[in-house]
């Protein structure tokens, strides 16, 4: 999971593409890294780590440009390392692009690119898209290429880039700097645009449009490639006939609340997943004195909960701001940051029957840690809800929980194309995992409750096994050698409770 930022206008762009990618942070903190356009050059500037630590006046000063492009990262295909960090440039015609997803045929772009003498010079899934797009275009003609030309390309780099994807560029198109985006057919990965004093922004999460002070237009379409000119003219070309099918957990965990994505506000979604979780608990006749929501995805369903069963809803941790997310760390770093990630407020737990709400149990390090705390502060019992169901399956589109070893509820299918868990596989998944986290109770909302919080259809594949693109044994395989190779050679070690 990652973010960008790309902006066109009439003025210098990189200072506002930094504090657009600031608040996109918590789409990635592994690297981060800006490019531009300007008078026929590229100049393009990355770095490991946080926007803020790694950028400043003469980073901006060395990035001049009406257009250009910003990303954060974190890791889902390739290692990690600053060799994978976004955006990549290549040098005929003259391309820099970003992405958020991820591209499931990387093997087969790899071995077509060698075959077409390519050389890549990283792991990450991105750059052999780049190449193929930039391949095709120099096929056209040699320059001066237009937006027909860049939409041939792309439908020409989708016959082999199959995956969950929205992605940015900036390039040189019927003589002027020009910004694309493009968002898969199923339109799984986000994307939004809007416009601020006659530059116009893209972006994978509103929170950046905001941030800059600029009015939300709406989401690039799912399948659809559009471009944007500094005088503010837009044009929007189909690729390829798409449906909307948003990855669900995004709204479950990765956004942030303040954000509208595909006409939805996560806030809103949040709230009606609490009161969906409500009624579960409500069902096994369970009784707690306090609700204390697990900072800081869980907050808005944990109000609409505590609402709903008519108990106290309390801030019962106060969170360290300053280590991360720490289900995109690798558990070297994860482990180190838990330690000071929360706090505790005793009098908020002691001789009390506590509420726990969070949002999802991936990897169950975090949750593991969090209930001891709770137990050391002397409560009477510990019941812990999730408003989400349990996650059995892999995500190969950009979520970094693809392989079954890493997930902590009992995968007890195994295959991704099988129906999800019964009613019997649930409240298993329920107990056994109870038991093992430490926890009185543990309630997850049913997945019919989280399809019923949405108003569209949304891929839910990672609770389901139902994959809306499918996927080879090949590709699966390969993907989770991918994760399984980097892993090992940055010391990532999984820290999983089972």
């Amino acid at each position: 999971m990652c973010g960008f930022v790309g902006i066109v206008g009439r003025q210098d762009c990189a200072a506002d593409i930094l504090l657009g990618l600031q608040a996109l942070q918590h789409r990635g903190q592994d690297a981060a890294g800006v490019g531009t356009v300007h008078k026929g050059s590229f100049p393009i500037k990355r770095r490991s780590g946080l926007v803020a630590q790694n950028f400043g006046p003469e980073e901006i000063e060395q990035l001049p440009g009406v257009a250009g492009i910003g990303h954060v990262r974190y890791p889902t295909l390739g290692s990690g390392t600053l060799r994978d960090a976004q955006p990549f440039f290549f040098r005929q015609p003259g391309v820099l692009m970003a992405h958020n997803g991820n591209f499931i045929s990387v093997r087969h772009m790899q071995e077509y690119l060698a075959d077409e003498s390519v050389h890549l010079m990283s792991r990450c899934d991105m750059e052999p898209v780049l190449c193929i797009f930039s391949l095709e275009l120099m096929r056209i003609r040699r320059k001066n290429h237009t937006v027909d030309d860049a939409l041939i390309a792309l439908r020409n780099t989708f016959r082999h880039a199959q995956g969950a994807y929205s992605l940015v560029g900036t390039l040189v198109l019927d003589g002027e700097e020009s910004l694309m985006a493009v968002r898969d057919p199923l339109g799984i990965r986000p994307a939004v645009w809007g416009r601020r004093n006659g530059s116009i922004i893209v972006a994978s999460e509103s929170v950046a449009l905001d941030a800059l002070n600029a009015k939300l237009e709406g989401d690039i379409p799912p399948g659809d490639l559009m471009v944007f000119r500094p005088d503010g003219s837009v044009e929007q070309h189909n690729i390829h006939p798409g449906k909307s099918t948003p990855c669900i957990f995004e709204y479950i965990y990765f956004a942030r609340p303040d954000s509208i994505m595909n006409g939805a506000s996560v806030y809103g979604v949040r709230l009606e997943l609490g009161r969906k979780l409500a009624r579960s608990w409500k069902t096994k006749g369970l009784q707690a004195d306090v609700v204390i929501p697990v900072p800081d995805t869980s907050r808005p369903s944990a109000n609409a909960l505590a609402e709903e069963l008519g108990l106290p809803f309390r801030e019962g941790f106060i969170k360290n701001r300053y280590t991360g997310r720490t289900f995109i760390m690798q558990t070297a770093e994860r482990t180190d940051a838990l330690r000071l990630k929360l706090n505790p407020i005793r009098s908020e737990f002691t001789s009390r029957s506590v509420l726990l709400v969070d949002d999802s149990i991936v990897r169950g390090s975090t949750l593991q840690r969090t209930i001891q705390l709770v137990r050391d502060q002397g409560v009477r019992a510990v019941h812990l809800a999730i408003h989400s169901p349990p996650v059995v399956h892999p995500c190969y589109y950009d979520i970094d929980m693809s392989t079954y070893e890493e997930l902590a509820a009992p995968a007890f299918r195994s295959s991704p194309r099988e129906e999800p868990p019964t009613q019997k596989d649930h409240q298993e998944i329920e107990e056994r995992l109870a038991a093992q986290l430490g926890v009185d109770s543990l309630t997850y909302l049913p997945l019919s409750g989280l399809k019923s919080a949405f108003t569209h259809t949304c891929c839910a594949a990672c609770f389901d096994g139902n994959y809306p693109l499918p996927i080879s044994d090949e590709a699966r395989k390969w993907i989770e050698t991918d994760r399984n190779t980097c892993r090992t050679a940055t010391g990532y070690q999984q820290n999983l409770i089972l």
